[in-house]
This record gives C-alpha cells, structure tokens and sequence, in this order.
C-alpha cells in the first residue's frame, strides 16, 4: 500500500488539502490503481503486438485530396451567419 507520507507530498504537488480522512481514502485508491497497473502489466500481448503502431508502407495511407465543394451551400451558410466578413463568419475570440 502507498504510504501516508507519499500520499501528502502528491497531494502538496498538486497543491491539495487533504484532510486525515480524504489521505486515508486516497492511500486506498491510488494503491488500487497502482495494483491494476501491476496487473496490466502481467497481461499476455497478442501475437504480433508490441505496443507500437503498425508499420506504414510507402503508398498505403490515403491520399490528400480537396473534395469540390457547392458554392451555393457555402453562400447559404455565409448568408444566414449573424456576423461575417471578408467571406468568413465572423465569432467571438476565445482565449
């Protein structure tokens, strides 16, 4: 089981109060999800698997095309946004 001194300094890292009871549950969860980590660990691969992605072969990924598109779905869109400019709808900055 996870010690109760591992549990606080994880928890100072992620800059959490925990009190006696909540370090006590999380001594208790995190040492199942390290048992579980243990447990994958042990688990047989499939043949053939190694954990990597597959091997890409020259020409065997598909090919980047530009599909036509209808300007007049493009113009019905553009028409019935609230703002636009340019060509473009126009929305509200995020970040």
């Amino acid at each position: 089981m996870i010690s109760k001194e591992e549990v606080e300094k994880i928890a100072k890292l992620a800059r959490l109060e925990l009190t006696d009871i909540e370090t006590e549950k999380m001594q208790k969860d995190l040492s199942a999800i390290l048992d579980y980590f243990d447990l994958l660990k042990k688990a047989p691969l499939r043949q053939g698997s190694a954990g990597h992605a597959p091997k890409v072969r020259d020409g065997s990924l598909r090919k980047d095309d530009v599909l036509p598109r209808d300007s007049s779905v493009v113009e019905r869109i553009i028409t019935g946004a609230p703002d636009k400019k340019d060509g473009y709808i126009k929305v509200k900055t995020i970040l």
